[in-house]
Protein backbone atom coordinates (compact mmCIF):
# COMPACT_ATOMS: atom_id res chain seq x y z
CA UNK A 1 0.00 0.00 0.00
CA UNK A 2 2.57 2.48 0.95
CA UNK A 3 5.07 1.69 -2.18
CA UNK A 4 1.83 1.67 -4.60
CA UNK A 5 0.95 5.09 -2.97
CA UNK A 6 4.37 6.91 -4.04
CA UNK A 7 2.91 6.70 -7.26
CA UNK A 8 6.62 5.54 -8.68
CA UNK A 9 6.89 4.65 -12.27
CA UNK A 10 10.03 2.75 -12.22
CA UNK A 11 12.31 1.31 -9.60
CA UNK A 12 16.02 1.14 -9.74
CA UNK A 13 17.06 -1.63 -6.92
CA UNK A 14 20.97 -1.89 -5.72
CA UNK A 15 21.29 -5.81 -6.37
CA UNK A 16 24.48 -5.80 -3.55
CA UNK A 17 21.69 -4.83 -0.66
CA UNK A 18 20.08 -6.75 1.53
CA UNK A 19 21.86 -9.88 1.08
CA UNK A 20 20.87 -12.50 -1.06
CA UNK A 21 17.94 -14.11 1.09
CA UNK A 22 17.25 -11.22 3.17
CA UNK A 23 14.37 -9.21 1.12
CA UNK A 24 12.85 -8.97 -2.13
CA UNK A 25 14.32 -8.90 -4.89
CA UNK A 26 13.86 -6.24 -8.05
CA UNK A 27 11.68 -8.38 -9.69
CA UNK A 28 9.29 -8.69 -6.94
CA UNK A 29 9.86 -4.96 -5.45
CA UNK A 30 8.26 -4.16 -8.75
CA UNK A 31 5.08 -5.76 -8.51
CA UNK A 32 5.07 -4.81 -4.78
CA UNK A 33 5.07 -1.32 -5.96
CA UNK A 34 2.40 -1.57 -9.32
CA UNK A 35 5.77 -0.48 -10.97
CA UNK A 36 8.38 -1.72 -13.63
CA UNK A 37 11.76 -2.37 -12.06
CA UNK A 38 15.09 -2.88 -12.76
CA UNK A 39 18.53 -4.37 -11.35
CA UNK A 40 21.70 -1.89 -10.64
CA UNK A 41 24.71 -3.84 -10.83
CA UNK A 42 27.10 -3.52 -7.45
CA UNK A 43 30.82 -3.80 -8.31
CA UNK A 44 31.57 -4.98 -5.04
CA UNK A 45 29.02 -7.44 -5.35
CA UNK A 46 30.40 -8.81 -8.57
CA UNK A 47 34.49 -8.44 -7.26
CA UNK A 48 33.26 -10.74 -3.90
CA UNK A 49 31.65 -13.12 -5.71
CA UNK A 50 34.23 -13.79 -7.58
CA UNK A 51 36.99 -13.56 -4.52
CA UNK A 52 34.08 -16.36 -2.86
CA UNK A 53 35.20 -18.90 -5.85
CA UNK A 54 38.60 -18.83 -5.04
CA UNK A 55 39.91 -17.42 -8.50
CA UNK A 56 43.34 -16.20 -9.01
CA UNK A 57 43.45 -12.42 -9.46
CA UNK A 58 43.76 -12.61 -13.49
CA UNK A 59 40.64 -14.71 -13.34
CA UNK A 60 38.82 -12.75 -11.16
CA UNK A 61 39.90 -9.39 -13.26
CA UNK A 62 38.66 -10.99 -15.53
CA UNK A 63 35.15 -12.29 -14.20
CA UNK A 64 34.58 -8.69 -13.52
CA UNK A 65 35.29 -7.20 -17.06
CA UNK A 66 32.77 -9.62 -17.85
CA UNK A 67 30.04 -8.86 -16.12
CA UNK A 68 30.22 -5.82 -16.18
CA UNK A 69 30.63 -5.56 -19.79
CA UNK A 70 27.54 -7.60 -20.54
CA UNK A 71 25.49 -5.69 -17.55
CA UNK A 72 23.17 -4.10 -20.26
CA UNK A 73 22.40 -7.09 -22.72
CA UNK A 74 21.74 -9.00 -18.89
CA UNK A 75 19.40 -6.10 -17.98
CA UNK A 76 21.14 -3.92 -15.58
CA UNK A 77 19.86 0.01 -15.82
CA UNK A 78 23.57 0.77 -13.91
CA UNK A 79 25.82 0.33 -11.73
CA UNK A 80 27.21 1.36 -8.94
CA UNK A 81 30.20 1.36 -6.10
CA UNK A 82 30.24 1.88 -2.73
CA UNK A 83 33.96 2.85 -2.85
CA UNK A 84 33.36 5.61 0.37
CA UNK A 85 32.26 2.83 2.42
CA UNK A 86 35.70 0.70 2.05
CA UNK A 87 38.59 2.92 0.96
CA UNK A 88 37.08 6.26 0.25
CA UNK A 89 36.73 8.14 -3.31
CA UNK A 90 40.25 9.45 -3.66
CA UNK A 91 40.36 6.99 -6.09
CA UNK A 92 43.92 6.58 -8.00
CA UNK A 93 43.76 7.08 -11.55
CA UNK A 94 47.31 4.97 -11.89
CA UNK A 95 46.83 2.97 -15.34
CA UNK A 96 47.48 -0.11 -13.26
CA UNK A 97 47.24 0.89 -9.61
CA UNK A 98 48.52 -1.56 -7.09
CA UNK A 99 48.55 -4.55 -9.02
CA UNK A 100 51.06 -6.88 -6.39
CA UNK A 101 49.73 -4.98 -3.36
CA UNK A 102 46.23 -6.46 -4.89
CA UNK A 103 47.84 -10.00 -5.21
CA UNK A 104 48.42 -10.21 -1.71
CA UNK A 105 45.44 -9.11 -0.68
CA UNK A 106 43.63 -11.61 -2.77
CA UNK A 107 45.44 -14.55 -1.53
CA UNK A 108 44.11 -14.00 1.96
CA UNK A 109 41.06 -14.65 0.74
CA UNK A 110 38.76 -11.66 2.64
CA UNK A 111 35.05 -12.16 2.26
CA UNK A 112 34.98 -8.31 2.10
CA UNK A 113 36.05 -6.27 -1.17
CA UNK A 114 37.36 -3.84 1.40
CA UNK A 115 41.63 -3.86 1.01
CA UNK A 116 42.28 -0.61 -0.98
CA UNK A 117 44.49 -1.68 -3.81
CA UNK A 118 42.21 -4.74 -4.84
CA UNK A 119 39.02 -2.72 -4.51
CA UNK A 120 40.70 0.12 -6.73
CA UNK A 121 41.83 -2.52 -9.46
CA UNK A 122 38.72 -4.07 -9.77
CA UNK A 123 37.14 -0.65 -9.74
CA UNK A 124 39.19 0.01 -12.45
CA UNK A 125 38.33 -3.03 -14.63
CA UNK A 126 35.00 -2.68 -14.33
CA UNK A 127 35.07 1.33 -15.49
CA UNK A 128 37.25 0.47 -18.66
CA UNK A 129 34.88 -2.58 -19.29
CA UNK A 130 31.59 -0.78 -18.86
CA UNK A 131 33.60 2.63 -21.15
CA UNK A 132 35.00 -0.08 -23.48
CA UNK A 133 31.17 -1.24 -24.65
CA UNK A 134 30.69 2.10 -26.44
CA UNK A 135 27.84 3.06 -24.83
CA UNK A 136 28.64 3.03 -20.60
CA UNK A 137 25.83 2.37 -18.25
CA UNK A 138 25.52 5.23 -15.55
CA UNK A 139 27.94 4.69 -12.83
CA UNK A 140 26.31 5.07 -9.07
CA UNK A 141 28.41 6.59 -6.26
CA UNK A 142 27.71 6.54 -2.93
CA UNK A 143 28.54 9.52 -1.55
CA UNK A 144 28.31 11.66 1.84
CA UNK A 145 27.22 10.10 5.03
CA UNK A 146 25.59 6.26 5.64
CA UNK A 147 26.57 4.17 8.29
CA UNK A 148 28.86 4.17 11.18
CA UNK A 149 31.77 2.65 9.29
CA UNK A 150 32.06 5.16 6.65
CA UNK A 151 34.65 7.57 7.79
CA UNK A 152 33.09 10.69 6.16
CA UNK A 153 36.28 13.05 5.21
CA UNK A 154 36.66 10.19 2.61
CA UNK A 155 33.39 10.32 1.29
CA UNK A 156 32.99 13.79 -0.20
CA UNK A 157 31.95 13.65 -3.86
CA UNK A 158 34.76 16.22 -4.98
CA UNK A 159 37.71 13.06 -4.45
CA UNK A 160 36.03 11.99 -7.68
CA UNK A 161 37.22 14.69 -9.62
CA UNK A 162 39.84 12.60 -11.54
CA UNK A 163 38.29 9.14 -11.83
CA UNK A 164 35.47 11.60 -13.89
CA UNK A 165 38.00 13.61 -15.84
CA UNK A 166 39.34 9.92 -16.77
CA UNK A 167 36.54 8.24 -18.12
CA UNK A 168 34.63 11.73 -19.41
CA UNK A 169 32.44 9.01 -21.43
CA UNK A 170 30.75 7.19 -18.47
CA UNK A 171 27.35 9.09 -17.21
CA UNK A 172 28.37 9.47 -12.79
CA UNK A 173 25.52 9.88 -10.70
CA UNK A 174 26.74 11.03 -7.16
CA UNK A 175 23.71 9.80 -4.44
CA UNK A 176 22.87 11.05 -1.30
CA UNK A 177 25.41 14.01 -1.10
CA UNK A 178 25.09 14.94 2.78
CA UNK A 179 26.51 17.21 3.99
CA UNK A 180 27.86 18.03 0.55
CA UNK A 181 25.21 19.01 -1.47
CA UNK A 182 27.06 22.14 -2.86
CA UNK A 183 30.01 20.16 -3.63
CA UNK A 184 27.93 17.76 -5.72
CA UNK A 185 26.08 20.39 -7.12
CA UNK A 186 29.25 22.10 -8.09
CA UNK A 187 30.29 18.74 -9.41
CA UNK A 188 27.26 18.62 -11.50
CA UNK A 189 27.79 22.12 -12.84
CA UNK A 190 31.46 21.96 -14.10
CA UNK A 191 31.25 18.23 -15.50
CA UNK A 192 29.33 17.33 -17.91
CA UNK A 193 29.17 13.09 -17.05
CA UNK A 194 28.06 14.22 -13.48
CA UNK A 195 25.05 13.85 -12.40
CA UNK A 196 23.26 13.85 -8.51
CA UNK A 197 20.48 13.60 -5.82
CA UNK A 198 19.94 14.03 -2.47
CA UNK A 199 18.43 10.81 -1.89
CA UNK A 200 19.12 9.75 1.84
CA UNK A 201 18.83 12.87 2.94
CA UNK A 202 15.56 13.55 2.11
CA UNK A 203 13.43 12.60 3.89
CA UNK A 204 16.09 12.31 7.10
CA UNK A 205 17.15 15.94 7.50
CA UNK A 206 14.61 18.79 8.99
CA UNK A 207 14.53 20.57 6.21
CA UNK A 208 14.63 18.89 3.23
CA UNK A 209 13.58 21.91 0.72
CA UNK A 210 16.82 23.95 2.15
CA UNK A 211 18.69 20.64 0.80
CA UNK A 212 17.36 21.48 -2.50
CA UNK A 213 17.74 24.67 -2.50
CA UNK A 214 21.53 24.10 -2.23
CA UNK A 215 21.19 21.68 -4.63
CA UNK A 216 19.95 23.57 -7.01
CA UNK A 217 22.37 27.10 -6.06
CA UNK A 218 24.80 25.88 -8.96
CA UNK A 219 23.60 22.55 -10.86
CA UNK A 220 21.15 22.82 -13.72
CA UNK A 221 17.72 21.01 -13.39
CA UNK A 222 18.49 18.66 -15.47
CA UNK A 223 21.04 17.05 -13.71
CA UNK A 224 18.96 16.64 -10.23
CA UNK A 225 17.47 13.06 -9.81
CA UNK A 226 14.38 11.79 -7.55
CA UNK A 227 15.77 8.93 -5.64
CA UNK A 228 14.39 7.50 -2.30
CA UNK A 229 17.48 5.31 -1.34
CA UNK A 230 14.82 3.37 0.57
CA UNK A 231 15.24 -0.09 1.84
CA UNK A 232 13.62 -2.77 3.90
CA UNK A 233 10.80 -0.24 5.40
CA UNK A 234 7.85 0.94 3.22
CA UNK A 235 7.67 3.55 5.64
CA UNK A 236 10.73 5.08 4.06
CA UNK A 237 9.38 4.95 -0.12
CA UNK A 238 6.54 7.31 0.52
CA UNK A 239 7.79 9.45 3.35
CA UNK A 240 10.97 10.46 0.38
CA UNK A 241 7.97 10.84 -2.27
CA UNK A 242 6.19 12.87 0.24
CA UNK A 243 9.47 14.66 1.50
CA UNK A 244 10.78 15.66 -2.61
CA UNK A 245 7.29 16.81 -3.97
CA UNK A 246 7.07 19.06 -0.86
CA UNK A 247 10.44 20.29 -1.60
CA UNK A 248 10.49 20.72 -5.18
CA UNK A 249 7.29 23.01 -4.79
CA UNK A 250 8.43 25.38 -2.48
CA UNK A 251 11.89 25.65 -4.07
CA UNK A 252 10.78 25.60 -7.60
CA UNK A 253 7.90 27.95 -7.19
CA UNK A 254 10.61 30.49 -5.21
CA UNK A 255 13.13 29.94 -8.19
CA UNK A 256 10.98 30.41 -10.97
CA UNK A 257 8.24 33.22 -11.72
CA UNK A 258 6.63 30.76 -14.02
CA UNK A 259 4.18 28.38 -12.69
CA UNK A 260 4.47 26.16 -16.24
CA UNK A 261 7.95 26.09 -15.87
CA UNK A 262 8.07 25.63 -12.21
CA UNK A 263 6.34 22.41 -12.84
CA UNK A 264 8.58 21.59 -15.65
CA UNK A 265 11.35 21.51 -13.59
CA UNK A 266 9.48 19.48 -10.79
CA UNK A 267 8.30 16.76 -13.58
CA UNK A 268 12.30 16.77 -14.83
CA UNK A 269 13.66 15.99 -11.81
CA UNK A 270 11.14 13.65 -10.29
CA UNK A 271 11.03 11.68 -13.58
CA UNK A 272 12.14 13.10 -17.18
CA UNK A 273 15.45 13.51 -15.92
CA UNK A 274 16.18 9.94 -14.95
CA UNK A 275 14.23 8.11 -17.83
CA UNK A 276 16.54 10.14 -20.13
CA UNK A 277 19.69 9.06 -18.03
CA UNK A 278 18.87 5.53 -17.71
CA UNK A 279 17.38 4.89 -20.83
CA UNK A 280 14.09 4.00 -19.34
CA UNK A 281 10.29 4.15 -21.26
CA UNK A 282 8.46 6.62 -20.29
Amino acid sequence: MLLRATGTDWLLIDDGFPAPGEGEDWRRMGELAGCRSAPVMRIERVGEEGIARGTALDDLRNHVRGEVGAARENGFAGLKTIAAYRSGLDVTTAPEPGADAAARALAARPARLEDRALLELLLRDALEANEATGAPLPVQVHCGFGDADLFLPRADPTLLGPLVERFRDTPFVLLHCYPFVRQAGWMAHVYGNVFFDVSLTIPHVWRASEMVREALELAPVSKLLYASDASRTPELYHLAALGWRAALAEVLAEALDDPVAAARAGRAILRDNALALYGLDG
